[in-house]
C-alpha cells in the first residue's frame, strides 16, 4: 500500500511540475503578445491624436474656403444664381 502511495504521490509532483512549467511558458507568451499589443496601441493612440488635429484643422471653415478657392478654384455663387425650392 505504501509503494501504490509513494507512486502516485510521485506522479502526481511529476504533474504538477509538468503544469508550471507549462503555465510559465504560457505566461512568457502571453507577455510577449501583451508588450506587442501595447506597442500598437500606442501607435494607434498617437494616429488617432493627429487625426483629431488634422480634423480640427480641416473643420474651420476659413481653411476649407480657402482650399476650395486657392486649389479648386472655386467661389460663392452671385445672388441670381441661387435657387431656393420649397416643399
Amino acid at each position: 500500500m505504501s509503494r501504490f502511495l509513494l507512486v502516485v504521490m510521485i506522479l502526481a509532483s511529476m504533474a504538477s511540475a509538468i503544469g508550471v512549467v507549462y503555465a510559465r511558458h504560457r505566461h512568457r507568451l502571453l507577455f510577449v503578445e501583451l508588450a506587442k499589443l501595447e506597442k500598437v496601441r500606442d501607435e494607434l493612440n498617437i494616429e488617432f491624436g493627429r487625426l483629431q488635429l488634422e480634423q480640427a484643422t480641416v473643420a474651420e471653415s476659413n481653411r476649407i474656403d480657402q482650399i476650395a478657392r486657392m486649389r479648386l478654384g472655386m467661389k460663392f455663387p452671385e445672388a441670381g444664381d441661387v435657387v431656393v425650392v420649397r416643399q
